[in-house]
């Protein structure tokens, strides 16, 4: 994982819990995890590149994306493979580079091509027995956090990368 230059993230199941809550005004509301937002911005910091891929759209991704600074934003996309591959391309990278994380089955093309593919703890079996690794959490519970704890935890062996830790008292 010290590889990693590309973090590619689902968004429904993985920066979600997966549930849509539909008002009666024909409004959407997802829930977004405040570690999740915490953990993108170290990695963006540490030099790591965040996409959102997702097969759906919804202005509650957008304006997560905006709060985040992720300029790298797909919605309504067809064919995931055809993203990462263009990303892939945009970046001059290799599949050892990429980190793709998902959590159904639209995401199982990405993850056989991807170096490091992630499942969250909730995903379906199919995709959890083609990831090389699964969080302990659950979509939406802070599971991008502990995948980017992961990767810099990894940087910071090399020296590439340090995260710093409070002392507490007692």
């Amino acid at each position: 994982m010290k590889k990693i230059k590309l973090l590619m993230l689902d968004v429904d199941g993985v920066l979600t819990d997966g549930k849509i809550y539909l008002t009666d005004a024909g409004e959407e509301m997802k829930a977004f995890h405040i570690r999740d937002g915490a953990g993108i911005r170290l990695a963006q910091e540490a030099g790591i590149r965040v996409a959102f891929v997702s097969c759906r759209y919804s202005n509650a991704v957008a304006r997560r994306a905006g709060e985040l600074a992720v300029e790298e934003v797909y919605q309504s996309v067809a064919d995931k493979v055809e993203v990462y591959r263009g990303l892939k391309e945009k970046y001059k990278l290799n599949d050892e580079q990429i980190c793709y994380v998902g959590d159904d089955v639209l995401d199982l093309g990405v993850m056989k091509q991807a170096g490091v593919a992630w499942a969250v703890a909730d995903a379906v079996d199919e995709v959890k027995q083609v990831a090389n690794f699964v969080t302990e959490l659950a979509g939406g519970q802070g599971a991008v956090r502990e995948i980017i704890m992961k990767i810099l935890g990894e940087r910071s062996q090399d020296g590439s990368y340090c995260l710093t830790e409070k002392k507490g008292e007692g």
